[in-house]
């Protein structure tokens, strides 16, 4: 995956707290996936006009780690999303 692509959620997908469980799932048509807080972190920096790069860096930045190990984590984890289509690239 590219540091200049640029994810989004795709139409109908969206992050959402539940309130029951108090935790954070992403949600799409009769589907849905728990969230931990690594996911959480990189989901809530999505809005479609920041790009990989941009949003590990500021990963990166906001938990003191080196961006090179977000940029490989990130990847994995919102590649195997859009593999199940609950993410797109631009």
């Amino acid at each position: 995956m590219s540091p200049d692509a640029i994810p989004t959620l795709p139409r109908g997908v969206r992050l959402h707290h539940d309130r029951v469980r108090n935790a954070w799932v992403l949600l799409a048509p009769e589907r849905a996936i728990t969230l931990d807080a690594v996911g959480h972190a990189i989901l809530s920096r999505i809005d479609g006009t920041r790009s990989l790069g941009e949003i590990t860096a500021d990963l990166a930045q906001s938990y003191n780690a080196p961006q090179d190990q977000i940029a490989r984590d990130s990847a994995g984890f919102l590649g195997a999303l859009r593999d199940r289509r609950f993410l797109d690239l631009a």
